[in-house]
């Protein structure tokens, strides 16, 4: 590596969301800024709510927002006092009209914070809030960008997903920040994206010129996701990640897929990781297919919890329509589960020959590679094996912050 992109430098991370048990933009927080900081570098995190769990040698500056989708004070009314700050008037106002107003809210608390403070960082690194105010700061220092996925393919999946045009206008309205994203991803001259796929769904989405982009594919770390031998595999025991009620992630093909292998298999076993909405789709579904004594929710559970979950399955289904890159893929393969994914965006790029593909939105293709793992235990052990090497030999996050770091001194140079 030239000696130019050895030379230290202040990173200034930003995050408008950085949940550090749900969604992946918490684990990339978490694990580029310990990785820039092994090599060196000098990271500050920036974040709205919910905060990610960093390295205690990161420092993490809150913004502080309204927080009106805590699940915990779901959609609060704000006091009076809360509303003279004309920028919670505006987050406010945009949940109240069924919009998600915060990507833009933290963008400007975040020009409001940086704009005296600048000197105290070479380059802005923003995590894909790609706001109004994250453009301002670009005018006055380097700034770069990492967009995970076409968030326009979220939109258009949800859309497709419900019948009544109130529905359908719901999801477009929740999605109307896309506009301002696309706007503002544009006027940067490096975007850093995660895999092959995107870069090319998003040059497309958003037309914005191939050169332009940074392919640099999360890392997955092997430390805290890793095999348990001593715990005995349940061929007949799935486990699924479903962070979740959206169309996108293809919960509920999977579910039509068990509700037709349950009837010749009484003791199957699907452990959804995570918590469905209280009497929304999955859980109106999981009732209609008559399955419900086949589905376990786990809720919240720790990293070490998910690895002994994972050390107890006889395989790991990714249903999902479109992944980005596909982590939970990726962590499942470095515990050594056999994976059963869909092709749906990036999650061949991860999977590779280490796991069976299917076509995604189809219950029975996943159906017949569910009964084929069961069938041959012999080919899941090797799959098994297949996907630890692969994820040990391609996704580190040290390979991830090398990268980024001469990413980082290409929009510095650009900028002088």
């Amino acid at each position: 590596m030239p000696e130019r992109h050895r030379r230290p430098l202040r990173v200034c991370l930003l995050s408008y969301r950085s949940n550090p048990h749900c969604g992946g933009q918490g684990v990339y927080i978490r694990h580029l800024s310990k990785a820039l900081t092994n090599l060196g570098h000098q990271v500050d995190v920036i974040s709205g709510p919910p905060l990610p769990i960093l390295d205690k040698r990161v420092r993490i500056i809150y913004l502080p927002g309204l927080d009106l989708y805590n699940p915990e004070n779901l959609f609060r009314t704000p006091s009076l006092r809360e509303l003279r700050d004309p920028i919670n008037l505006l987050e406010w106002t945009g949940v109240s009209t069924m919009g998600f107003p915060e990507p833009m809210t933290f963008g400007i608390r975040a020009f409001q914070f940086l704009r005296n403070r600048l000197d105290r960082y070479d380059i802005i690194h923003d995590n894909q809030s790609l706001s109004y105010g994250v453009w301002a700061l670009k005018n006055r220092i380097p700034a770069i960008v990492t967009i995970h996925h076409p968030i326009t393919v979220d939109r258009d999946v949800a859309v497709r997903s419900v019948r009544s045009w109130w529905k359908k206008l719901k999801h477009r309205r929740w999605y109307s920040f896309i506009g301002m994203q696309i706007r503002v991803a544009r006027k940067f001259s490096r975007i850093i994206t995660v895999s092959e796929r995107t870069r090319a769904d998003i040059s497309r989405e958003f037309s914005i010129p191939d050169h332009r982009f940074r392919v640099i594919p999360n890392g997955i770390d092997t430390d805290v996701f890793h095999p348990v031998p001593e715990i005995r595999r349940d061929p007949r025991r799935i486990i699924v990640t479903n962070s979740a009620d959206m169309p996108l992630k293809g919960l509920y093909y999977l579910l039509q897929a068990i509700a037709d292998i349950a009837g010749k298999t009484p003791d199957l076993k699907l452990i959804v990781v995570g918590t469905p909405k209280r009497n929304g789709g999955v859980v109106k579904l999981i009732r209609r297919l008559g399955i419900g004594d086949h589905i376990r929710f786990t809720g919240r559970i720790t990293d070490a919890a998910f690895v002994i979950e994972y050390a107890k399955a006889g395989m790991a289904v990714v249903p999902s329509v479109y992944e980005g890159f596909g982590l939970p893929a990726g962590e499942a393969m470095a515990c050594g589960v056999p994976v059963i994914s869909t092709t749906g965006g990036a999650l061949p790029e991860v999977v590779g020959d280490a796991g069976i593909l299917v076509p995604p939105a189809d219950p029975d293709a996943l159906g017949l590679a569910i009964q084929r793992l069961m069938d041959n235990p012999d080919h899941a052990w090797e799959l098994g094996m297949k996907g630890r090497k692969r994820v040990q030999e391609n996704f580190t996050w040290q390979e991830a912050a090398v990268k980024t770091a001469i990413a980082y001194q290409e929009v510095i140079d650009d900028y002088r």
